[in-house]
């Protein structure tokens, strides 16, 4: 096949031209939109990112096309009933990272549990007192999974490892997984009421925006820790603020802050099209956060893993080969 690939990292290309030798491809570093619509004329495929668009009237300037695939899990830039009516087959990457965010998770737990970042900074002072760095184990101590997904899924299993005891919250519980794993479903509340640890594993919409707010902070056990590597708004910060200084909270973990909700994929963070309003330090300041020593901040990094991003030039191959076979792969959840 022709196929045309848009928003193309360096990292990406080599992986690509190796794995799909046996096709003509073009890279575009820029994304696709209608002003670069005759660079996508020609082509069977294409395979865009989440800054590249495809509509009913570009998709009218593309008579040839039969594929589509783009490198994320999300695809709300690609009108996908336009293309259903003109018979193009649309993939996306279902999933990539599910295990990666799992173990920064618990990078992030271990750091708070055993106060590495302390450590760190006083041993690089030449200072090799451990008074005041006094951590707690994990095993027996109760983690709360708010999410029962994917990624929460792994995440059990590795607090199963660490013989903790998992409460998990989940609208749609599946008993027998819990069994399987070897935890427990609970009501938010009350899973918020018996956790040592909190670590939130939902996506972010309407119905999740403040999940954590004031009330739901004072319902936490007391001395607990949060950890956050999925989305910012999830959490208040006001309210976490709050729950820190009345030490309610012991101390946070996250990956994430509030003021990141237009980033729609994790992978988007690597892009050069990323806006340049988005400046970390600037985030993290602004929350307050940065500077408390029972918080650790890490820049959205949980997705980030050299396995993680092959997985996702992986599955862009077998979503392409399995068209070419006609025998399709991850192809897009009809709405």
């Amino acid at each position: 096949m022709k196929i045309a690939i848009f928003e193309v990292e360096h990292f990406e290309k080599d992986y690509l031209i190796a794995q799909l030798s046996g096709h003509e491809l073009k890279f575009y570093d820029h994304a696709l939109n209608l002003e670069h619509i005759e660079e996508a004329a020609g082509y069977d495929a294409l395979v865009l990112f989440v800054y590249s668009e495809v509509n009913e009237l570009m998709l009218a300037k593309l008579p040839g096309l039969k594929f589509i695939t783009t490198r994320s899990m999300g695809f709300n830039h690609i009108e996908v009933t336009a293309c259903d009516k003109r018979g193009i087959a649309v993939s996306y990457v279902p999933a990539y990272g599910e295990r990666t965010v799992a173990e920064h998770t618990f990078a992030l737990i271990l750091s708070l549990s055993r106060k590495i970042f302390q450590a760190y900074e006083r041993t690089e002072k030449g200072i090799f007192d451990y008074h005041g760095l006094m951590g707690f184990d994990l095993q027996g101590k109760t983690l709360g999974i708010i999410g029962g997904g994917r990624i929460g899924q792994n995440v059990a299993q590795i607090a199963r490892g660490f013989q903790m005891n998992v409460v998990v919250f989940d609208n749609l519980p599946k008993p027998e997984l819990a069994e399987r794993i070897g935890f427990t479903y609970l009501p938010l509340d009350e899973l918020l009421s018996k956790s040592d640890i909190v670590s939130i594993h939902v996506p972010y919409m309407e119905a999740t925006h403040h999940l954590l707010n004031e009330a739901k902070f004072k319902l936490f056990k007391k001395g607990a820790f949060l950890i956050n590597t999925a989305r910012g708004a999830i959490v208040d910060t006001k309210a976490l603020l709050q729950a820190l200084e009345n030490k309610t909270l012991l101390g946070a973990g996250l990956d994430v802050l509030e003021d990141e909700c237009t980033i729609k994929e994790e992978r988007e963070l690597m892009s050069k099209l990323l806006p340049e309003k988005y400046n970390w330090e600037t985030l993290a300041r602004n929350h307050m956060l940065i500077d408390r020593d029972d918080v650790i901040i890490t820049p959205h990094i949980a997705f980030n893993s050299r396995e993680a991003v092959e997985r996702i030039l992986q599955t862009t191959v077998e979503n392409i080969n399995g068209f070419t076979s006609g025998k399709f792969v991850n192809l897009v959840p009809k709405v």
